[in-house]
């Protein structure tokens, strides 16, 4: 049976102010933050076009304004979404099309701005909400007040703001997890043997329909994220653990539900295996990128910004101070968990954090870097600890022990203070560590607006075409752009006051130099690139070239 406490008056009121809260933090300020590379790869995809394509239309060396991005950024009204479907089948299958399909339709009903494409993520990170809800009640056998507890926390999680405000697939893919492990719980307990044929056949679903919906949901998150499939494995391991590695009628179901949704991905499986050499690069078709960041600071930053996150660099002395607290409160959580519930519920929990997580983890320690961007493919994970947490700050709120149950009661609201002063600061930010290689993008365009006549050279090369576009989003109508095909010396124009070349290659760079008798100097840099100056005088301008509009 299951506990019927109800949930205190106060509590009830605290949960929806958070959730309204949480409401409206996802969907204020949704254009203000720099529309990064990532980003600009989902409006590339609706637009039904390919990066080649871009390359050989653009990227010719003629000079170009804002408006020639345009039409490589919105849908193609010519062309159906078979065109999507084909762009990414060429260039980018890692990228299952689900999410990139409904973001079309939704651009194509509601307009392309930066604001309609994000809030499609927003409208759909609602669904978090109701969907937690569920998998809390199939999972815990504890008082009310739990699931209640979660929507609370998730409402004002930073990290569930990030992915709600991004036009990238994550919170969709979110979702998907919470809704495939709610009904694979399902599934399970209507399958167990403690209730009679009778109770079965009275009061639950045919088992036809409840592993539908199991398998139905893991083919959605399939087609939603490859990603999925480490989630699959978790599920696996989970249902023939607590079987304890039998063959019974719950794992044979089980396993039946689980090949047809695999079966049901296998077209765009068949896809991924035919260009297999293409999915061991990174996404976008760029090598996969290592960072030097120390590993273990940083996936203890991954798991403070679950709760806490206010854009810290681990090279800030507060960062270290800040994720030991939250690494605490997890591990305890974590330890809680698993002490005083059924193993069917803490195995859940754990198989979830640890097995998507090590395909992430295990490369970082071998290769000794930080691949760049894995934070998103952590979501299982973020969900695992979040529930582990729920479950822990619910249960002690009520300790019979008062001076106990007052200590909690205070964690609770250093909690969720934290989750509301990271929210407060991150939607109204401008930029986050979510843009990746995009960070400094904002500072840069604010350095090229400032001049009279600006020009940008670059190529296609590496994060520069992601960038490229990312800036035309920033910068001013006055700014032109020059994009050549990998290191090819640009003809620069007379007509520009000032002349830019985003990210140069060492080699490239020198000969830009060499060729106009001037020095170019460094006026950006970050972690990930940099932008430089073409310095007076230019002795060996080349004649005006037409400007190209479109």
């Amino acid at each position: 049976m299951r506990h019927l406490t109800l949930i205190p008056s106060w509590l009830r009121f605290l949960i929806v102010v958070l959730l309204v809260m949480g409401i409206l933090f996802r969907f204020c300020n949704l254009d203000g933050k720099v529309y990064s590379g990532d980003e600009t790869y989902t409006s590339l995809r609706i637009s039904g076009y390919t990066v080649d394509e871009v390359k050989q239309q653009i990227f010719d060396g003629s000079v170009i304004s804002q408006e020639s991005f345009t039409k490589f950024q919105s849908p193609n009204l010519d062309t159906g979404v078979s065109e999507t479907i084909m762009s990414m089948v060429k260039e980018d299958p890692q990228h299952p099309p689900l999410y990139y399909l409904i973001v079309r339709f939704w651009v194509e009903i509601f307009g392309n701005s930066v604001t309609v494409i994000r809030s499609l993520s927003a409208f759909i990170s609602l669904l978090v909400f109701p969907c937690i809800y569920w998998l809390c009640r199939e999972l815990f056998d504890v008082p009310l007040s739990l699931p209640g507890v979660a929507i609370a926390l998730m409402a004002v999680s930073p990290i569930q703001l990030i992915y709600a405000q991004e036009a990238r697939e994550y919170i969709l893919w979110l979702v998907t997890i919470i809704i495939s492990s709610a009904s694979l719980l399902q599934a399970i307990r209507l399958e167990s043997k403690d209730k009679n044929e009778l109770e079965k056949r009275q009061q639950s679903p045919d088992r036809f329909t409840t592993w539908g919906i199991y398998t139905v949901t893991l083919a959605v998150s399939l087609y939603t994220c490859l990603w999925s499939g480490f989630v699959a494995v978790a599920h696996g391991i989970y249902v023939i653990t607590t079987a304890r590695f039998q063959l019974t009628e719950t794992v044979r179901a089980y396993l039946l539900a689980s090949v047809m949704g695999f079966v049901a991905f296998m077209p765009w499986m068949a896809i991924l295996v035919a260009d297999f050499f293409q999915f061991l690069i990174s996404a976008d078709g760029t090598t996969t990128q290592l960072s030097q960041m120390p590993l273990i600071p940083f996936w203890l930053m991954q798991i403070s910004r679950i709760f806490f996150d206010l854009d810290l660099s681990l090279k800030k002395p507060v960062g270290y101070l800040i994720s030991p607290i939250f690494l605490t409160l997890v591990g305890y959580a974590i330890y809680f968990l698993c002490r005083t519930t059924n193993y069917k519920v803490w195995l859940f929990i754990v198989a979830l954090i640890i097995v998507p997580a090590l395909p992430l983890i295990l490369p970082d320690l071998i290769s000794g870097g930080i691949r760049s961007n894995p934070e998103p493919y952590l979501m299982p994970s973020y969900l695992g600890i979040q529930l582990a947490v729920t479950y822990l700050l619910a249960t002690q709120s009520y300790n019979k022990n008062l001076s106990c149950r007052s200590m909690w009661y205070m964690i609770v609201a250093l909690v969720i203070i934290c989750g509301l002063v990271s929210c407060r600061v991150s939607y109204q930010a401008e930029t986050w560590w979510s843009k990746g290689v995009s960070y400094g993008n904002l500072q840069v365009a604010k350095i090229i607006n400032q001049a009279e006549r600006p020009l940008l050279i670059s190529n296609s090369v590496g994060i520069n075409y992601g960038n490229v576009f990312s800036l035309s989003y920033l910068v001013q109508p006055k700014v032109r752009f020059q994009l050549v095909q990998n290191q090819s010396i640009p003809n620069i124009p007379n007509s520009f006051t000032d002349v830019f070349i985003l990210n140069p290659a060492k080699r490239w760079h020198k000969q830009i130099a060499t060729k106009y008798k001037s020095q170019i100097n460094i006026v950006y840099k970050d972690s990930y690139y940099s932008l430089w100056k073409l310095a007076q005088p230019r002795t060996s301008r080349q004649r005006v070239i037409p400007i190209r509009n479109s």
